[in-house]
């Protein structure tokens, strides 16, 4: 396998980790903002979140520091898609409550 292939692998899997890391922050967030016990939903899914990234570092890292650095920018770049998906999600959601009762805006 080409030096190449293995930068994509290792970009791919930054990219996975970023988008389980940070959608799970999503699912905490939107169960965490509705428990009784709120506290109890973000600690864990932040220990949960954290080690599940730092084993996948891990594995990545186990070749030349070149995988580790794709990986990192997979992961920075899971942030950028995330953040933009969700940005277009909740503005539909407003658009779409605006267009069912023009006086909530």
């Amino acid at each position: 396998m080409s030096s190449y292939s293995n930068l994509a692998y290792a970009w791919i899997a930054g990219l996975l980790l970023g988008i389980v890391f940070l959608g799970g922050l999503w699912w905490t967030v939107q169960k965490g903002l509705v428990s009784n016990n709120p506290a109890l939903w973000f600690l864990g899914s932040f220990l949960l979140r954290a080690a599940l990234v730092l084993v996948g570092f891990y594995f990545v890292s186990q070749g030349p520091w070149e995988s580790l650095s794709a990986c990192l920018l997979g992961f920075l770049c899971a942030r950028i898609f995330v953040v933009r998906g969700l940005a277009r999600m909740l503005l539909r959601e407003r658009t779409e409550l605006v267009k069912e009762n023009p006086l909530a805006s």
